[in-house]
């Protein structure tokens, strides 16, 4: 009767505690993320942008975890977002030649693309696009969670 019982706790304790740490990786990038951009600072940073898209939520990899829904505009200098994207750690903006929205196309087709930068929020972002990036030479933008190679969201401009 003792042992089952500790059997029983045992595993409990355990699953709780996988729970918790997994709720903990889920939540801490959102307690941990700077203020958003607002629109005046958006709309400053695209103004001079050469691309307009959006982020929908009905992608092959895309779902209830992985997702991000609203406008982006490319620029040479930045790459701004107005919506929002499903929290996580380690988002990347990349630029890619081709159009991908599974994590098997991202994979197979990432040495063909540049990372541009780290999302650091989860409503709004602008990100710096370096100058040697030529944005004329890509044709969408994505979201990848590089820690967990996961495939948030992507949108094809050209």
């Amino acid at each position: 009767m003792k042992i089952a019982r500790l059997i029983k706790l045992t595993i409990t304790h355990v699953v709780v505690g996988v729970i918790g740490f997994a709720l903990g990786i889920y939540s801490l990038p959102i307690l941990t993320a700077p203020a958003p951009p607002n629109s005046a600072q958006l709309e400053k940073v695209s103004a001079n942008s050469r691309y307009d898209t959006a982020f929908t939520r009905n992608l092959a990899d895309s779902d209830f975890l992985h997702w991000g829904e609203g406008s982006v505009t490319i620029g040479p200098d930045f790459i701004t977002f107005t919506g929002e994207l499903s929290p996580g750690p380690d988002f990347k903006v990349y630029l890619s030649p081709m159009f991908v929205e599974t994590e098997t196309d991202f994979k197979a087709l990432k040495t063909t693309m540049v990372q541009v930068g780290d999302v650091r929020t989860f409503t709004n972002f602008i990100v710096s696009v370096d100058s040697d990036v030529n944005i004329d030479d890509y044709t969408t933008v994505i979201v990848w969670c590089e820690s967990f190679e996961q495939f948030i969201t992507a949108a094809k401009y050209k």
